[in-house]
């Protein structure tokens, strides 16, 4: 729900993968790097299926967990959006996008923002992971105690995650969102 005084068009575009600004079926990609800063080669779909194709030769069986948050600094809000690949029983590691925009928003605004730019990500590479029989949760960044200042955004985002099919977690079990993104906001 946006108020009346944001514009989606204000938002700082993001930075690009490619030269053309768009993967082939023309859609924008987004700039991703790995924790050690290292960027993520070619569209975010080919990154994804050349790890899949590279794990499971390694053995390792993977799940994956997308998650978003964001801080506000002044009149910026900075997101961060994870994708966290777990090994089973042998760790993980993750791919990472930043960026920002000017627009105010409230607090229940962002963190369904939050929620929006995971399930982007996640409806961009489900049907790669689907056929790599990989599994797929969406992590959101609110509380489920209702003492707390995102639960009011807690039924919306839950449907709205589940009504795109995937899987949902929410704090305390939502590290992607609330443990790895956050630490890079």
């Amino acid at each position: 729900m946006a108020s009346s005084n944001s514009n989606p068009n204000d938002a700082v575009p993001p930075k690009r993968d490619d030269a053309q600004g768009a993967s082939p079926e023309g859609h924008p990609t987004l700039t991703w790097r790995r924790f050690n800063g290292q960027p993520v080669r070619g569209t975010l779909q080919e990154a994804v299926e050349r790890t899949l194709v590279r794990e499971r030769k390694l053995g390792n069986q993977l799940k994956v967990c997308i998650g978003t948050d964001s801080q506000v600094y002044g009149k910026v809000t900075e997101f961060a959006t994870v994708i966290v690949f777990l090994r089973e029983g042998r760790g993980g590691f993750m791919f990472i996008h930043n960026d920002k925009t000017r627009n105010p928003m409230s607090i229940k605004e962002r963190l369904l923002t939050e929620v929006s730019r995971s399930i982007q990500v996640a409806y961009s590479i489900c049907d790669l992971l689907d056929r790599y029989k990989v599994d797929l949760e969406v992590h959101a960044d609110i509380n489920t105690n209702p003492q707390f200042k995102s639960n009011p955004a807690l039924s919306e985002a839950m449907g709205y995650i589940l009504s795109m099919g995937f899987a949902f977690k929410a704090k305390p079990d939502a590290f992607a969102s609330s443990s790895c993104a956050n630490k890079l906001v």
